[in-house]
């Protein structure tokens, strides 16, 4: 059941550039009866593999462009930094936890179905080609400061916030941002990993598993990207974790 998960969620993240978190998390909170700050430092490690792996195929692939990623790098692991130090706190208020990551895929849910409307009713507008994420200074600082906090508090992807900010914000191309987004959380998830392994909240007996399914399914999914049309997936996806973030939340409310 975990490698199967990690499988899935290493697929999806890869084919929508999301760290595949939001497959992983319920199935370790609920299915298997991780604490939701064991669940979370898990499942940050098991997306450390789905980023590394699907952004490697993305490089190979030509959609990365590590110069003009390099200040949100920065900016975001010094953000993970931060609030993985923060989460030390908030693991012992186990219930905020699971509201955090039930407002959260509330939003990466909502996302999910308006892209996949959107994808499946307009015509593809026209972007500059290329695989390069311009912007400014102050923008890309801001975006990857962002990006940073979700894998640092909550052990869970940024996907979320760059996909949408280097499509709509940065006007990149959409492949090329879900490529992006993959590669900067891929550094915020190794970060966010080694300190939740030093506080002691991770499953290394549940994440092998999870993780060697992450690592392939990651590549399967990045390789489907290159020509898979992702609009009715990610409408599908997005309905269905509509529940998933409902059922967190009023986890948080029991």
């Amino acid at each position: 059941m975990l490698f199967a998960g990690g499988l899935l969620a290493g697929a999806l993240g890869g084919l929508l550039g999301i760290g595949g978190g939001i497959v992983l998390m319920p199935i370790l909170r609920f299915m298997v009866g991780l604490s939701p700050a064991h669940a979370a430092g898990t499942c940050i490690l098991a997306v450390f593999f789905t980023t590394l792996g699907g952004s490697y195929r993305h490089y190979r692939i030509g959609h990365v462009n590590f110069r003009s990623l390099a200040i949100i790098m920065i900016a975001g692991a010094l953000a993970t930094v931060i609030f993985s130090i923060v989460f030390l706190y908030l693991s012992t208020r186990e219930r905020w936890l699971d509201l955090g990551i039930g407002l959260v895929f509330s939003l990466i849910s909502a996302r999910m179905i308006v892209e996949g409307i959107r994808g499946l009713t307009r015509k593809a507008e026209k972007r500059e080609a290329g695989n390069e994420i311009k912007g400014s200074l102050l923008q890309k600082i801001s975006i990857g400061s962002m990006a940073g906090a979700l894998p640092g508090l909550l052990g869970i992807g940024t996907g979320v916030i760059l996909v949408p900010a280097f499509t709509y914000i940065l006007n990149a191309p959409i492949k090329v941002a879900m490529a992006a987004s993959l590669t900067c959380f891929s550094i915020n998830a190794f970060i966010s990993s080694a300190f939740k392994f030093w506080q002691g909240f991770i499953d290394l007996n549940v994440a092998l598993p999870i993780c060697m399914g992450t690592l392939l399914g990651a590549n399967l999914g990045a390789k489907l990207n290159k020509s898979f049309p992702s609009s009715t997936l990610r409408l599908i996806f997005g309905l269905m974790f509509s529940y998933v973030s409902l059922k967190f939340i009023l986890s948080y409310m029991r």
